[in-house]
């Protein structure tokens, strides 16, 4: 009898889990050329419900793979929230209308909502052009990371095994192989293989509250059912998010006894269905009616759980993101844009690691900037929850939720809940130094739009939409008013350092590869006008191309612009700013002083071989 062989493969990253952090993670991995694989166990994507709620970074984030125009397109805008509180007849009333986001540098100042299945099918199209496709039907069975030291530390070794098993393959065929990554990511949700098999803890506390959801396209005299509504009454708290072709999806508060099974303390989805969820939603609802005109698109139920991981990295080569690491209510829509926004964060290090341009030290930042934010996150979310699933202020109620109370909170955290206020701390990866020189910029944040004026042609652009997530640092030269004498000099002698062999600029470079293989994108940015404006006169570096060369003037309609410097804080001495490959701002450096970058990017790159 013959004696089968175990397929046997290797690959840079192998992904486990094709949810929204697992295709984010894949997508820009792909993006980068990296070798990557990514498995589900799902024999299918999926088709409607789950999550729902894209923030305005995340949005931001998308642009910047190039996949942004088609979740605007696909997807409802939420630009309003309503806030509604027990009427003096016994129902509900509206109490006030405020925007939905607050974040004032926000560039998309709304929430855009889809189904998951519709944003995971984005990353799945974008994946497969570039050659990567999810192996469904595929589970891992066991997984082992070297305990050699030498090993592990050689950027070129592949020291975690995983087995993985297919289930859909016909009897007589392999089901199993052995996988040699370099790189494990475990996005395998909130009941995470991979994170059982490294023994991580899940540290935190299940809430008492409980909560149903529904999907529908609604029949329905709710004035605010195209807003985000924010429902506190006598009957419990609901929230109304508009969806995409007119579906509405609905959360409402349930009572312990209508779903938790006395014997095992858990959820029990036989004890309720969707035709009783929709009675708690109508009485939520009261006085306003609701019909679902083609029936329940889909529903679930589910107690609000607020945990975070004990770690999110072993040996910086299993690393665990979204769900797999942290877990809260869907209250404030950050479920989902954590999970990507971990990814997005992962996957430029884990890109800049394999190609050998950074030392894998690097990856430790991932840990420390996104358990630091999901231990922020979720303490806010105890403290929405909590007002959101807390009873209404009413005479009978004196310790009750204020409407005004519950608002302000709302409006208060807007930074945080758009994802624009996330902040990292000083890292390898993050130098906290010359702050006062963008005084309109953080240091650990994300860089803010702004439109500038192409010298070469008047055309505006949308700065962010210069930071593409394409793995390279861009290095945006406010150069100050060029035609002044000294202004000019001062930029001269830095380009003069920037050119010197000991600079970051020659250091990393990677011999043989054309620019768009660099690890740095120059941007000239020039106080002026550009009537009259030369980008010719700029030193070649500054203008590797005719398209590189921006100035902060008024646009040609009179319209807009004119005032980016002073937006930024960047005063007429100018700044050169390093923007990592995520959108963030990792340091600032004076002109006169540009070689204070050379440590920064010391700290973590690596010289090509």
């Amino acid at each position: 009898m013959p004696v089968s062989v175990v397929p046997y493969s290797e690959v840079d990253v192998l992904i486990i889990g094709a949810g929204p952090a697992g295709l984010m993670c894949a997508n820009a991995l792909a993006n980068a050329r990296v070798n990557v694989r990514i498995v589900d166990k799902r024999a299918a994507k999926i088709a409607a419900g789950q999550a729902d709620g894209i923030s305005p970074r995340t949005i931001e984030v998308f642009q910047s793979y190039g996949i942004g125009e088609r979740l605007l397109k696909e997807s409802a805008q939420v630009h309003q929230a309503a806030f509604y509180n027990p009427s003096a007849s016994g129902g509900i009333e509206l109490t006030s209308r405020a925007p939905d986001v607050t974040a004032p540098s926000a560039r998309y100042p709304f929430e855009v909502a889809l189904h998951q299945g519709g944003i995971e099918a984005i990353f799945l199209d974008s994946m497969s052009a570039l050659g990567v496709e999810v192996e469904r039907s595929t589970i891992p069975t066991s997984l082992y990371i070297s305990k050699d030291e030498n090993e592990l530390a050689d950027p070129a070794s592949h020291p975690v095994r995983v087995a993985l098993q297919r289930l859909d393959v016909p009897e007589g065929q392999p089901q199993e192989e052995i996988v040699h990554a370099k790189f494990v990511v475990g996005a395998d949700g909130a009941h995470s293989w991979v994170r059982k098999q490294l023994d991580i803890a899940m540290e935190g506390e299940q809430s008492e509250f409980i909560w149903g959801v529904l999907d529908m396209v609604p029949d329905t005299n709710f004035p605010d059912v195209r807003n985000k509504s924010l429902v506190h009454s006598n009957h419990g708290s609901a929230l109304l998010v508009p969806r995409e072709q007119d579906r509405l999806r609905i959360y409402m508060q349930l009572e312990d006894k209508d779903v938790i099974d006395p014997a095992t303390g858990r959820v029990d989805k036989e004890r309720i269905g969707p035709e009783e969820l929709l009675r708690v939603a109508r009485r939520s609802l009261y006085p306003y009616s609701l019909n679902p005109t083609t029936g329940i698109l889909w529903w679930t139920l589910y107690i609000i759980g607020q945990r975070v991981a004990s770690r999110f990295s072993v040996e910086n080569r299993v690393l665990i993101a979204g769900d797999a690491c942290h877990t809260h209510s869907p209250k404030a829509g950050q479920g989902m844009n954590a999970s990507m926004n971990d990814a997005h964060n992962l996957a430029w290090k884990i890109a800049l690691v394999v190609r050998g341009w950074a030392d894998s030290s690097l990856l430790s930042t991932y840990e420390s900037e996104r358990r630091k934010y999901a231990l922020d996150l979720i303490a806010f979310d105890k403290m929405f929850s909590t007002l959101f699933s807390g009873k209404p202020l009413t005479e009978e109620n004196s310790d009750g939720v204020a409407p005004e109370h519950f608002m302000k909170t709302f409006q208060k955290f807007g930074g945080f809940t758009s994802g624009i206020g996330v902040h990292y701390d000083p890292s390898v990866a993050v130098l906290d130094r010359n702050q006062e020189l963008a005084s309109g910029l953080v240091i650990g944040e994300r860089f803010p739009p702004y439109k500038f004026i192409r010298a070469a042609d008047a055309w505006p652009f949308e700065i962010q939409d210069l930071l593409p997530s394409d793995f390279r640092f861009k290095l945006l030269v406010f150069t100050g008013d060029y035609s002044d004498p000294r202004q000019q000099a001062s930029v001269k002698s830095m380009v003069a350092n920037l050119q010197t062999p000991e600079s970051f600029l020659n250091r990393y470079t990677t011999p043989g590869k054309s620019s768009e293989n660099s690890r740095f994108d120059i941007i000239t940015i020039s106080k002026g006008r550009k009537d009259g404006f030369d980008f010719l006169q700029f030193p070649t570096l500054l203008r590797s191309h005719w398209s590189k060369v921006f100035v902060d003037d008024i646009d040609m309609s009179g319209s807009f612009g004119g005032t980016g410097y002073s937006y930024y804080g960047i005063g007429p001495e100018g700044a050169v700013v390093a923007v990592r490959p995520d959108g963030y701002v990792g340091a600032i450096a004076p002109l006169d002083h540009v070689e204070e970058l050379d440590a920064y990017f010391a700290s973590f790159m690596k010289i090509s071989a």
